[in-house]
This record gives structure tokens, C-alpha cells and sequence, in this order.
């Protein structure tokens, strides 16, 4: 499993549904460079047990994270039919009605490798027969991505543990408290709380490029 922090988050272009309706739109994280941090979480599938609670938890706190000027952002390996047909399932139903951040349809599994996420492996065996080794969907990654397209914190679950949006926000309240200010966030910090002075090299470079 790939650690992404440091590096340029993996660039892609594929379908998403937008605003709970739209089903067909061309979508690149590439169009928030320069604009937005973004919280881009990978779940396993649709129609599942897990999965709705954190959609739904994401949609709760989805206007503190644009407080922030954040941006969050879905994906798993289903389609963008599947997509659909989820979000027109209201929640008392199992469904995601209401969500209305863009969730991306990696259909091809491209994007999940890609991160680092995808459970499993596969090849072609000595009859050219595709042969999988996992069930080939993503596991449950969450990437912080800064204004210059760079990890800054990533975090990654096994199927059955689901994520906390509380610590979501807090990374991004330390991540953008460390950009304005240059001082580091020690253990269990939150906002506005006292944080810490660090004269290291690194953190000298990491402003220089923010």
C-alpha cells in the first residue's frame, strides 16, 4: 500500500456524479489546484451497511469543510449508474439521498490503484484468463490534498471500520493553521488551541512553497 504524504496526489479524469442528479460529468481534482484543499475518501461499495453512515457523516459536516474552502470528494469502484441508483434511495431505505458532494464512478479501478487503496491483485494466468486475487474494490482511504495538489495526510481502513469526520476536519484545521501561521500541531491539538514553534528545514520548505 502506497504512503502518499509528500507527493503529488495521482492525477485522473473520470465520471462522477454531481449534486445528487447529475450523472454524466467529466471530473479532475486537478480543477481545485490553486483553489481548494480537498478531503478525497474512497469507500467500498454501494448499497452496503457501512458506507451510507460515512457518506452521510460527510454530508452533515459538508458545509464546515466549505467554511474552509475545502472541497470533499467520493469514490469507489462502482459505476456511475450504481451511483445513481444509491443516491435516489432515500437513507431510511439504505440509500444516500441528499448527498450532493461529486462521487466518482472508478470503474476501471484505476484510481483506487493509483492511490494505493485497491484491495487485491490480478493477472493473467498461462491461458490468458484474467484471474483475481482479492475482492478489487478500494478499501476505506481518506487523502488531504493541499492547494498545490500534495498529500498532506492520509489514513486507510479495513472494510469493516468506519472513519471519523470529526478528525477529518481537525487535519484540515491543523494543515491550514500550520500554512498561515508556521507553527506545528502537537498530539490531540484542535482549533484554538496553543500550538508549537518548529525552526526544522522542513518546515522552512514546506512555506516556501505555500
Amino acid at each position: 500500500m502506497a504512503v502518499l504524504v509528500g507527493k503529488k496526489a495521482p492525477t485522473f479524469s473520470a465520471i462522477a456524479n454531481v449534486n445528487g442528479s447529475d450523472m454524466d460529468v467529466k471530473f479532475s481534482l486537478d480543477q481545485y489546484i490553486g483553489k481548494k484543499h480537498v478531503v478525497f475518501f474512497f469507500y467500498p461499495k454501494d448499497f452496503t451497511f457501512v458506507c451510507p453512515t460515512e457518506l452521510h457523516a460527510f454530508q452533515s459536516k459538508l458545509g464546515e469543510f466549505e467554511s474552509r474552502n475545502v472541497a470533499v470528494v467520493a469514490c469507489s469502484t462502482d459505476t456511475e449508474q450504481s451511483h445513481w441508483g444509491w443516491l435516489q434511495t432515500p437513507k431510511d431505505k439504505g440509500g444516500i439521498q441528499g448527498i450532493t458532494y461529486p462521487i466518482v464512478a472508478d470503474t476501471d479501478k484505476t484510481i483506487s490503484d493509483a492511490f494505493g487503496v485497491l484491495a487485491g491483485e490480478y493477472e493473467y494466468n498461462d491461458e490468458y484468463d484474467l484471474v483475481a486475487d482479492g475482492p478489487m474494490i478500494a478499501y476505506r482511504g481518506l487523502f488531504l490534498i493541499d492547494k498545490k495538489g500534495v498529500v498532506q495526510h492520509q489514513v486507510v481502513n479495513n472494510f469493516p471500520l468506519g472513519r471519523s469526520v470529526d478528525e477529518a476536519l481537525r487535519m484540515v484545521d491543523a494543515l491550514q493553521f500550520f500554512e498561515e501561521n508556521g507553527e506545528v500541531c502537537p498530539a490531540d491539538w484542535k482549533k484554538g488551541d496553543a500550538a508549537l514553534k518548529d525552526t526544522h528545514e522542513g518546515v522552512a520548505d514546506y512555506l516556501s512553497m505555500n
